[in-house]
């Protein structure tokens, strides 16, 4: 099962929080669906900056342990080879899987054939 490492900011890039996660979808509408549970309003974590994609649950754990004890500027630096600018990747997110789930548009073969006689 995939796990995801994320570091989530504020709109004024005060905090860096490090997370770890199953569904990152479903935690960044957890954070917007609880802007002040971990700081007041002024400190809202709603800006996804950096994610790493982890397949297994134990290296996931490893890397969210070593990540958890950097310092800003090893996250920062971490972050600005990816995203230097600092944009959210959230709408990228939500496209991408828009992707996969999307219907197939075009019927199939079989139901779309009939015979045309002229």
């Amino acid at each position: 099962m995939k796990r995801f490492i994320y570091i989530i900011t504020d709109r004024n890039r005060n905090n860096l929080h490090v997370g770890l996660c199953s569904d990152l979808l479903k935690t960044l509408d957890f954070y917007r669906q609880m802007p002040t549970l971990f700081f007041d309003n002024a400190n809202q974590l709603n800006r996804l900056v950096y994610f790493e994609e982890m397949s297994s649950e134990d290296q996931a754990m490893e890397r969210f342990k070593t990540v958890s004890t950097y310092t800003r500027p090893q996250k920062e630096k971490m972050i600005r080879p990816v995203n230097p600018d600092w944009v959210d990747l959230t709408a990228g997110l939500k496209y991408e899987s828009g992707l996969r789930v999307r219907p197939q548009l075009r019927p199939s073969l079989s139901s779309s054939k009939r015979m045309v006689t002229f």
